[in-house]
């Protein structure tokens, strides 16, 4: 309703002949005598007992107070130029002020062109109107002035034509002669001299010229529905017809105030801002668009009229766009469906990833290794990673146990992998305090490797066995690792505590299946002892130990020990 009040008071305060210029952007002549007013129903409404209007130019980025001279006149609400020069080109502002707030009524940006001399108009400053011949047409001279009995001459490719004084020029019947660009000129008397303004005309009368249209803007009065904190851009386009008009004005309001403008600057952007006003043309239509841009939508913005002015001539067009909040929306029908599928999916591919890892745990554990190069041997302070304990018993056919402790174990983690082992037979020499030199070697290995089958225990290995069992379960300093080498259907000739070790710890040899370096065994045996780097060796075992006054061969010939531990 107050809209409608301000449009009406607008219309109203038009016919009485002082038309303010409520467009943006206005371009004047150099020369001639031109103002700049708003409509004093612009500001009734914040008028109280005291208050004050200036006028400001904007300079090098700063509102400057507009200094009254003998040629820039304010008086009321109009700023008059007598005349304008091209020093006055820039952006002028009319602000309200009661002392408490200063509230922006109007902003214009004034473009002052350069006069041609060698002409009476400048082809920068006119308007075209194209027309059908055969029909009848009136040029008017736009109203510059708020004065009476001004002299008017109409001319006519800048010669004087048919003597017309009048503000419209009338044509009963137009014709292809008819053809040409007219300028009215208005003589105003001030303080004892006399000024002009201009106003020109480009008249283009076609024998089919494409149809008159009203100018309007596009789309109706619209609610947008939104949310707070939302970013919101608002359009407004107005169509003018087949030929661009000059002198159109497209612009915001907000709640009957001018919005700022935009810098183009994030972050210094004000909360809304009107973008720049924009040309443009489709195909042989002529359009004026322009952008209102809301950073983030507030609570307050849902009662504000978003009020777009479409204004040429004498012919104004509105169109109001209110904010309201959107109602909660249901999760879209393919959107629901995903999740759903992928909730149900869920437990499945987790119960299928344990799975996978569960099978597959030795192999992920021995890549983790690799590829991170870990070492859990290092500052440990111990020298062998294994010790190996077999069955040598010279009375025994099986010499294939024998074969596998010294030379195909050897070869694969030491060769292969590059661990450090300690095999007794191989390594150290018989003689000495074989119980203690026994039990110093297992102290300083990280593992214990138990070659086992049915003939290992011997009266001569318990005691080597239970040191083994008792660093491992009691003093947790060495861990042990069963090779199951034959299958062992009872594990009751074994010592008990021996009993105590997890299941995991037995690895099974599988004869010709586990002979690839590749294999199950390997990969298993590789997870049960330390993590270290590969480092591909020749030979990797315990220093020769002479463990009495005589050298001894690694065999010795009345086979004293029944196991080699």
């Amino acid at each position: 309703m107050t809209l409608m009040i301000f449009f009406v008071m607008f219309i109203m305060e038009c016919a009485t002949g002082k038309l303010c210029p409520l467009r943006a952007s206005i371009d004047v002549l150099e020369g001639e005598y031109f103002f700049l007013c708003y409509l004093e129903s612009r500001h009734e409404h914040f008028q109280e007992e005291a208050y004050i209007i200036n006028w400001y130019k904007e300079s090098a980025g700063k509102q400057q107070l507009v200094k009254e001279t003998h040629r820039i006149v304010s008086q009321m609400n109009f700023l008059e130029f007598w005349p304008a020069e091209l020093s006055d080109s820039g952006n002028y502002s009319v602000i309200h002020s009661n002392g408490k707030q200063n509230l922006t009524i109007q902003k214009w940006a004034l473009n002052v062109l350069e006069r041609n001399k060698s002409s009476c108009f400048n082809e920068n400053h006119l308007t075209t109107e194209i027309k059908s011949a055969g029909t009848g047409h009136s040029l008017k001279c736009s109203d510059l002035s708020i004065y009476e009995n001004e002299s008017i001459t109409w001319y006519k490719d800048c010669k004087n034509y048919e003597h017309e004084t009048e503000r419209e020029l009338n044509f009963r019947t137009l014709t292809v002669q008819h053809s040409g660009i007219y300028t009215c000129k208005i003589l105003i008397s001030h303080e004892g001299r006399i000024y002009h303004s201009t106003n020109t005309i480009k008249l283009v009368v076609e024998e089919d010229a494409p149809e008159a249209v009203t100018l309007e803007i596009v789309g109706h009065h619209e609610e947008i529905e939104t949310e707070i904190g939302k970013e919101e851009i608002l359009n407004c386009t107005g169509f003018l017809g087949y030929y661009m008009q000059e002198d159109v004005s497209l612009y915001w309001l907000i709640n009957q105030t001018f919005p700022e403008q935009c810098t183009g600057i994030p972050e210094n952007e004000p909360s809304i801002c009107e973008e720049e006003f924009k040309k443009l043309q489709l195909g042989n239509k002529f359009y004026v668009t322009r952008l209102l841009r809301i950073k983030k939508v507030r609570d307050e913005d849902m009662h504000h009229n978003f009020t777009c002015m479409l204004q040429a001539d004498e012919s104004t067009q509105i169109k109001i766009v209110k904010l309201k909040k959107g109602k909660t929306q249901d999760l879209p029908v393919h959107i629901f469906t995903t999740g759903m599928v992928l909730a149900l999916l869920f437990p499945f591919v987790v119960v299928a990833v344990v799975f996978l890892f569960v099978m597959f745990r030795v192999d992920f554990v021995l890549f983790y290794r690799d590829t991170c190069r870990r070492d859990d041997t290092a500052g440990d302070g111990k020298e062998y990673d294994a010790f190996v304990s077999y069955l040598k018993d010279c009375a025994s056919p099986i010499e294939d146990e024998r074969e596998f402790a010294l030379k195909i174990l050897p070869m694969i983690l030491e060769e292969n992998f590059g661990y450090k082992l300690c095999i007794f037979e191989r390594d150290v020499f018989p003689g000495g305090a074989f119980v203690d030199d026994i039990h110093s070697f297992i102290d300083k290995s990280r593992r214990l490797i138990i070659i086992l089958s049915q003939n290992y225990i011997s009266d001569r290995a318990i005691y080597e066995l239970e040191s083994g069992l008792h660093k491992a379960l009691v003093e947790r300093k060495t861990k042990i690792i069963l090779i199951e080498y034959m299958p062992v259907s009872d594990y009751n000739f074994l010592p008990e505590s021996l009993s105590l070790l997890p299941s995991k710890k037995v690895v099974k040899w599988k004869k010709d299946k586990s002979l690839p370096v590749n294999s199950r065994f390997w990969k298993n045996l590789r997870y049960l002892m330390p993590a270290k780097p590969i480092k591909i060796k020749t030979k990797g075992h315990c220093n020769n130990l002479v463990l009495g006054s005589e050298a001894a061969q690694p065999q010795t010939e009345g086979c004293d020990f029944n196991t080699v531990v």
